[in-house]
């Protein structure tokens, strides 16, 4: 027979510890399951748009966006340089600025050299190569470039409007760090 203020301190831990576990970050695989990252757990695995992207992430918007972001995970082809500048072609010219620290930065992790991207403006948001674009004032890109020796090149890209992405700064920063060997 359980006694009913023990049974209640017994619901009462339960439910304590339950709300104060968070949820498991993402994990993402790369180069063959060579190289992982860390995705957070508040974002939304979905499925990705267009079979070329690997992973898939919705970052819901603060209350001062109308708009989530969206960040994708695909391994291509093509030199660093030019997928940096196809990158920075995807914002009306016209408007494209850089970040306080320059649009791209370089960065040994797991010894690799990671290019870091920071491009914002109105975004030309296309659904297709053909399509015609979307125009998208006040976005932000936040991208990494992750060329392997072995394994080809991962390209790591995080849109949407700016306060999401600006709010979403540091835990993207914080998944890119969280690069490592397996």
């Amino acid at each position: 027979m359980i006694r009913t203020p023990t049974f209640a301190l017994f619901l009462l831990l339960v439910v304590v510890v339950g709300s104060t576990m968070a949820a498991e970050d993402h994990t993402i695989l790369l180069a063959n399951g060579k190289l992982a990252l860390r995705a957070d757990a508040s974002w939304e695995e979905v499925r990705p748009r267009v079979s070329l992207i690997q992973y898939e992430f919705r970052v819901p918007p603060p209350e001062t966006a109308e708009a989530p972001g969206r960040i994708t995970v695909t391994a291509a082809g093509g030199g660093i340089e030019a997928n940096i500048e196809r990158w920075k072609k995807q914002f009306r010219a016209d408007d494209v600025s850089r970040t306080e620290n320059g649009s791209v930065e370089k960065k040994t992790i797991a010894g690799l050299e990671v290019h870091l991207v920071d491009v914002s403006g109105t975004f030309l948001d296309r659904r297709g190569p053909f399509a015609p674009a979307i125009e998208r004032p006040g976005y932000r890109l936040l991208g990494a470039i992750i060329p392997t020796p072995d394994d080809g090149t991962f390209f790591v890209k995080f849109t949407g409007p700016r306060p999401t992405v600006t709010e979403n700064k540091e835990k993207f920063a914080a998944m890119i760090d969280s690069l490592h060997k397996k």
